[in-house]
């Protein structure tokens, strides 16, 4: 039986035809043990109900290899995730595997098993997710992920992780110990009221910074002002200097990125108090921009690069190639410039 509109069949019209996904399809293709025998027979009958042939890069995949990698990100306007996934491709390119990458939309259950099931009828070899939404990852749980799959993003520290239990390997940059390394820098510095601007409530990332926060101050016995809840925005951090500045003996803020730190740099001046005499700040991310900010910024660097390496070689790994070991905790260092100084 033709495809609609006389067009040859493809994998998707198998899919349709046979009530599986495309990975599915790929898998029966590939004589993937994990397919259960009646659904192998399901798929097999649609394919030659359809008439249908493995195009040359599906053979290539059932008998050798495409070198493919498919990557899916859920935020593609931030500079987190956006960093994570061109550390990504550019390691897939120089491991010789071209890469294809499919947006999706926060929240959306459809969105994700549509691109998941998209980049498997690409005939993708692996996977790798980019996924800063605590409610995102939880969704995971419901997907029909390949076999070979990395998460790759942030590791949460003290924060509720709601990845743990996807049995999905992992590489992620220490959120714990980045934030510990921007509080203690301050405490070090003699500051002992130190305010905090976090970014969403339901990124993992914001989460995990503002918990090592609290620790930290509370491990010192100081008290944890109210944080200012934000966006990732400039705005957002400078909206958060009134109430920031309605805490007691104010000495220094952990912005929980460099955008806000940015914002609230402004609006302190803009205030006429001055960074760091009148107040120390802290960022985090260490964009490119930071050292351009009127004062440089001190800030934590999250290293995207060696992230991105990392996550492509564990990748690598579980496809059988021969690849260094490489690290799946990657530890962010305290980059000091101008925005802080000593009590």
């Amino acid at each position: 039986m033709p495809a609609e509109g006389g067009r040859a069949p493809s994998m998707r019209d198998v899919a349709r035809v046979a009530g599986v996904s495309h990975q599915t399809v790929s898998r029966v293709i590939n004589d993937s043990p994990r397919i259960r025998p009646e659904t192998r027979e399901r798929v097999q009958a649609a394919i030659d109900e359809l008439g249908y042939r493995p195009s040359a890069v599906a053979r290539a995949l059932a008998h050798g290899r495409t070198r493919r990698i498919g990557m899916i990100i859920e935020s593609s306007s931030h500079y987190g995730p956006v960093s994570m996934l061109r550390g990504s491709e550019v390691a897939a390119r120089k491991a010789g595997y071209s890469s294809t990458t499919y947006t999706v939309t926060p929240d959306s259950i459809e969105d994700f098993r549509e691109g998941v099931d998209f980049l498997t009828g690409q005939d993708v070899e692996g996977l790798v997710v980019i996924v800063p939404r605590t409610e995102t990852l939880e969704l995971l749980g419901q997907l029909d992920l390949p076999d070979s799959c990395v998460l790759l993003g942030s590791l949460p520290g003290r924060a509720n992780d709601p990845a743990r239990n996807l049995g999905l390997p992992r590489v992620g940059v220490d959120q714990a110990k980045g934030a510990r390394l921007a509080v203690q820098h301050l405490l070090d510095q003699g500051h002992q009221v130190i305010g905090h601007v976090t970014g969403p409530v339901d990124w993992l990332d914001s989460c995990a910074r503002e918990a090592e926060w609290r620790f930290v101050l509370e491990q010192a016995g100081l008290a944890t002002p109210t944080p200012v809840r934000g966006d990732w925005s400039p705005d957002a951090g400078y909206a958060a200097a009134d109430q920031l500045l309605e805490i007691p003996d104010l000495t220094a803020v952990f912005a929980a990125n460099d955008q806000m730190a940015l914002g609230l740099i402004h609006a302190l001046s803009d205030r006429g108090l001055r960074i760091p005499e009148d107040i120390s700040v802290v960022g985090f991310d260490d964009i490119p921009e930071s050292p351009h900010f009127r004062p440089p910024l001190t800030t934590v660097h999250q290293d995207f690069e060696t992230l991105g390496v990392a996550g492509v070689a564990v990748l690598l790994a579980l496809l059988g190639e021969d690849v260094p070991a490489m690290p799946r905790r990657i530890d962010p260092t305290l980059v000091i410039r101008e925005s802080t100084r000593v009590l």
